[in-house]
């Protein structure tokens, strides 16, 4: 039996697209909330090894009875490698500091990427960065200052890694658009899956076998302990997560492979309102005021980016027959 969701892309579907990013989001948006609330009790490494097996185990039974094992063999295999890659260091970033942050600035963090996408498209794409582009980027970064509020004494530079996951996470989605187009979601999501299960054995060793100092793991216990004790109730949300984590990776790896990034990257921003909505079920935590008036600004620099990238791949064909009119010779 073949399931459409994951055959490999062949055309654009936008308004598909729209319904898998909302899709996308809210369960990711759920299962960012659920490893916060483990944070205390489990690690980082702990939960990437299991929770990774997990998604292993649902791909490949997804790949059975969705169409067959060739859905999990890629048509690049350095880029659908180098996606996993930097999916693991966004996620690193993430959840590193997630005992100190909440989950909407964990969220407006990572919801800086379009301002990377920004200026990695000159470098990278080759795309000229216009006044728009400069002026979002200014509001971003305004909106960042607002969330994470630096001219604090409590702040830390541990606050500042959601941001850096932001920029992985930038490069992910320049990555998938541009060389991992035609893969199947099942495919991402395998190796995805099977990156993250060797990173978090290799964690897991390496902390075991050089324990760091104590005042590493106070500043950072999440991602500076190997594997803590695993309790049935941990372990039932690892599998939750796995589920949510698959189902969220699937929905936006089809979704960014079947339309522009400029036409999602608006409705990306939801996981915002979501990240909210989670906290305030799960932590009963509401963002201050501050952090809406940032979110917003970052939101906002993110639609700007998208709607400017939008208008630039509509007038490009018009202007190279332009061109092409104007070289003609009479």
């Amino acid at each position: 039996m073949k399931i459409p969701l994951f055959e490999r892309s062949r055309e654009d579907r936008p308004i598909l697209a729209l319904g898998l990013v909302l899709v996308g989001v809210l369960t990711l948006g759920f299962q960012d909330s659920l490893i916060k609330l483990m944070s205390s009790d489990s690690s980082f490494w702990q939960i990437q090894t299991l929770r990774s097996i997990g998604n292993i185990i649902f791909t490949v039974i997804l790949a059975a009875v969705g169409g067959g094992f060739a859905l999990l063999i890629p048509q690049n295999p350095k880029a659908v490698c180098l996606r996993s890659f930097l999916l693991i260091c966004t996620m690193f970033c993430f959840f590193a500091g997630a005992p100190f942050l909440s989950l909407s600035q964990m969220g407006a963090g990572l919801y800086t990427y379009p301002l990377f996408v920004t200026i990695l498209a000159g470098p990278l794409l080759g795309e000229k960065v216009g006044i728009w582009r400069i002026s979002s980027l200014g509001a971003g970064l305004l909106g960042a200052l607002l969330v994470f509020e630096p001219w604090h004494d409590d702040f830390s530079t541990v606050q500042l890694l959601p941001i850096v996951a932001g920029l992985f996470y930038a490069a992910n989605i320049i990555t998938i658009r541009h060389a991992c187009r035609y893969e199947s979601p099942l495919t991402l999501a395998f190796f995805v899956a099977v990156g993250f299960t060797i990173s978090g054995i290799v964690g897991t060793v390496l902390l075991g076998l050089f324990p760091l100092p104590l005042s590493v793991q106070a500043a950072m216990p999440f991602v500076a302990i190997g594997w803590p004790e695993l309790t049935l109730g941990i372990l039932v949300l690892i599998i939750l997560t796995s589920i949510l984590n698959l189902t969220g990776n699937i929905c936006l790896g089809r979704a960014y492979q079947t339309a522009e990034s400029s036409w999602l990257a608006p409705v990306d921003f939801s996981y915002l309102i979501f990240a909210a909505l989670w906290s305030k079920i799960i932590f009963d935590e509401w963002p201050s005021g501050l952090d809406v008036v940032g979110m917003v600004l970052i939101a906002g620099a993110g639609a700007i980016t998208a709607w400017r990238e939008n208008v630039q791949a509509i007038s490009a064909p018009k202007m190279a027959k332009v061109r092409s009119r104007i070289s003609r010779p009479l």
